[in-house]
């Protein structure tokens, strides 16, 4: 009996010398994946492919065109001398509304108000960018370093608790301690001092708002550290110390390289609320400091639109407003990039 091609004496053939056809077979038999020329899936497969994915984010999308995007077609009023009025639907009313052009854009820069609010914010931004960002990272490595996993649960849940607080119990407890009838100005007043109250202070009012910020949101920014520090391989760490590394050393090589991506997309999207620093929290502190300390952009919109009625006025800043803060974000993404870290979006 003649011998083919790799086969034994006893006329069988080694497991090798089957497989290989049979893979080759099941290679043929099998469907490929058409690939579009640079080596992608073509999107009609990865619909096909991501269809209940696609149908499960379908509500949260919905969500959003209706709530966020829609009312962006509203911003026809900053061009515009709207009036509610010239029709019985307010909706209506946009088409019957004139037009204006850039004449509300013009009046918003010669108004000398708009700019005392654009000062007091950019104020408070980098206030708060400097005193509030670090505060986070510092309380998470501080939390992360406790051994006992009770102790540290506790500590996380008391730091997280303010940030479920509304803004008008964060004000109303800052101003049991710090009021002129709170705890502080309470116990000088015993020993002879009087008049003590940081609430009314205008000059002190930046700093007010910043410690509110503090101590109502550290947590949230705790837990996003926390859960960054959680993936660090504690290898890492045994491999430093056997070189001799001491607790900062660490700290400054393993545990902040780790945590910067994470500081690196929370600096974009902070630096993209710029103009944003807050609404509700300004609003209730006005009459006490008065507008000159605690005017600020989104309060300025406020007074302008819902107060006096100046809705195509209001509209034109709030659309300056947003178009800066979306360039603040590409501007700050790119520096993330040239930083080699990944930021909001890839290259």
């Amino acid at each position: 009996m003649s011998l083919t091609a790799g086969s034994r004496p006893d006329g069988t053939r080694p497991a090798a010398a089957v497989e290989e056809p049979v893979a080759a077979l099941v290679r043929t038999a099998a469907p490929t994946k058409q690939r579009a020329p640079g080596g992608r899936i073509p999107w009609r497969i990865r619909l096909r492919r991501d269809r209940m994915l696609i149908l499960m984010t379908l509500p949260a999308v919905l969500l959003l065109l209706v709530f966020n995007y829609v009312p962006l077609l509203g911003n026809v009023v900053a061009f515009q001398d709207y009036d509610p009025y010239v029709s019985s639907n307010g909706v209506t009313a946009i088409f019957h509304s004139p037009w204006v052009g850039l004449e509300q854009f013009t009046r918003m820069v010669d108004d000398p108000l708009f700019w005392d609010a654009v000062q007091n914010t950019l104020v408070l931004f980098v206030l708060q960018l400097a005193l509030f960002f670090p505060v986070p990272i510092a309380l998470a490595l501080l939390i992360n370093s406790v051994v006992r996993p009770r102790v540290r649960a506790v500590a996380q849940a008391i730091m997280y608790l303010p940030h479920f607080f509304s803004w008008v119990l964060v004000v109303t407890v800052f101003q049991q301690v710090l009021g002129g009838a709170g705890i502080i100005a309470q116990t000088l007043e015993d020993h002879g001092w009087s008049g003590f109250d940081l609430m009314t202070d205008p000059g002190f009012f930046k700093f007010l708002v910043t410690a509110q910020s503090v101590w109502k949101d550290a947590g949230w920014g705790i837990i996003v550290f926390l859960a960054a520090l959680s993936a660090v391989s504690t290898d890492l760490y045994e491999a430093a110390a056997m070189d001799g590394a001491g607790r900062w050393r660490r700290m400054w090589h393993v545990t902040l390289p780790a945590l910067r991506p994470v500081i690196a997309l929370l600096l974009v999207l902070r630096v993209g609320d710029a103009l944003s620093v807050g609404f509700e929290q300004f609003l209730l502190q006005r009459d006490a400091v008065g507008a000159g300390a605690s005017e600020v952009l989104d309060t300025y919109v406020w007074n302008m639109g819902i107060q006096n009625g100046d809705f195509s006025y209001a509209a034109a800043v709030g659309l300056v407003k947003g178009v800066i803060g979306i360039c603040l974000v590409l501007a700050a993404n790119k520096f993330a990039h040239l930083l080699g870290e990944q930021g909001v979006y890839q290259k």
